[in-house]
């Protein structure tokens, strides 16, 4: 009798420990706790990050090509005509491998960032594309230097936007076409699958500003929910760990599109760009956080003076809203954390990114084009430009933000 009490005693002791090394393990990873994110270490977690736009879908603002180029592919193919298709590809590759760098992620730690958000284009995740090396090592830097991970499918299969930001053909084919829902699908369980043991990835944004404010466009608002149950059921299937991320519809401001959470460690992100800097501006977003018992998170924002965003950063952590502005890097500008300066003849290449592209206007366009020379010249010394330590810091934003004004 002793003896059998004894042995049920050591295997209830087994069962205890196996359910607490259990627990442990699972909380290795950030997760939503009501309306809160917690660390690990089951501490609050306010987080405040940056975006890592321009890398993986670069845009023509950010290049100065106001009135040209503005898509990915637009981009790609006016570096094409400037330099060759073989000689582009190598440049992109060479920009791929140097925009974001081990130096970068140490800068931004520095600075007091704790996360960053990483906008993804879909096609360098397909089978045999660049992204998950490109990706491996960033999260790994940002695992050494203890920052947190954000993945953000920026452009999706078809485009959720039919925007230049989503690199899609015009329209947001994503809602009516089952072939790209089903890409999408697979893009975000190729993406589970790799980081599913990841502690340094925080969660997942499914998609990044769906569908428009245009009226014609808001038909498509009751078929987002459908689609992140379904981007989210193929999540789990392979990933039970990491928080998932939903933003509403009308470029992430339309929370009415929602129903009650569908799974347990969600959390929901808004973005807002050139707003008053006012509670009204995010109470609804409050409304809801309280109302499900969720966390919410500001996912962008920025492109704006220092003025205004020191005064939405006070009103957001007044609030206990994490956040993560918008961008990292760009030319010449002053909103955005650093700035890289104009390669040698970029007004050159403005301007002729500009001129009608049409087969009609091509002997001008071609009498107009800057020479090889100097196009070579240009996209080399802009690969040069975009290395962190050739840039300059724009002490204003860092202070808006309330971080430090670090060295490169």
């Amino acid at each position: 009798m002793l003896r059998t009490l004894v042995h049920n005693w050591r295997r209830i002791a087994l069962l205890l420990f196996l359910t607490g090394a259990c627990a442990k393990a699972q909380n290795g990873f950030v997760r939503a706790d009501g309306k809160y994110l917690v660390t690990p270490a089951n501490t609050k977690l306010l987080l405040r990050g940056i975006n890592l736009g321009n890398w993986l879908e670069p845009e023509g603002y950010m290049f100065l090509f106001d009135g040209g180029p503005a898509a990915p592919r637009e981009i790609e193919g006016f570096f094409n005509e400037l330099i060759g298709p073989a000689d582009a590809d190598a440049f992109w590759r060479e920009y791929r491998d140097q925009y974001i760098s081990q130096r970068d992620i140490t800068f931004l730690r520095k600075a007091g960032f704790n996360s960053v958000r990483i906008p993804l284009h879909y096609k360098f995740f397909s089978s045999g594309g660049e992204g998950f090396a490109l990706l491996d090592r960033v999260i790994a830097w940002c695992r050494h230097e203890g920052l947190w991970v954000i993945l953000d499918l920026h452009c999706a299969p078809g485009g959720q936007t039919g925007t230049n930001i989503d690199d899609s053909w015009g329209y947001p084919w994503l809602f009516e076409s089952a072939h790209d829902q089903d890409a999408t699908v697979d893009v975000w369980r190729r993406l589970a699958a790799r980081y599913r043991d990841e502690p340094a990835v925080l969660g997942y944004d499914l998609l990044n500003e769906p569908i428009p404010h245009f009226p014609s466009l808001q038909t498509y608002n009751g078929r987002l929910e459908p689609l992140y149950k379904r981007v989210s059921s193929a999540i789990r299937e392979v990933d039970s760990k990491h928080v998932i991320i939903l933003g509403g519809a009308q470029w992430d401001s339309n929370f009415k599109i929602f129903g009650p959470p569908f799974d347990r460690n969600v959390m929901y992100t808004f973005h807002k760009y050139w707003t008053s800097p006012t509670q009204d501006v995010i109470q609804e977003y409050l409304d809801f956080r309280d109302r499900h018992n969720v966390p919410v998170w500001l996912g962008e924002s920025g492109e704006n003076t220092d003025q205004w965003i020191e005064q939405f950063v006070r009103l957001l952590e007044k609030n206990e809203v994490g956040w993560c502005f918008w961008p990292y890097k760009k030319m010449e500008r002053a909103s955005s954390v650093v700035a890289f300066a104009k390669p040698a003849h970029w007004d050159e290449i403005v301007a002729y990114g500009k001129m009608p592209g049409n087969s009609g206007e091509a002997e001008k366009r071609i009498a107009a084009r800057p020479s090889l020379e100097h196009s070579r010249e240009a996209l080399q010394d802009l690969l040069q430009k975009i290395r962190v330590e050739n840039c300059r810091v724009n002490a204003g934003y860092l202070k808006a933000l309330g971080l430090t004004v670090a060295s490169q």
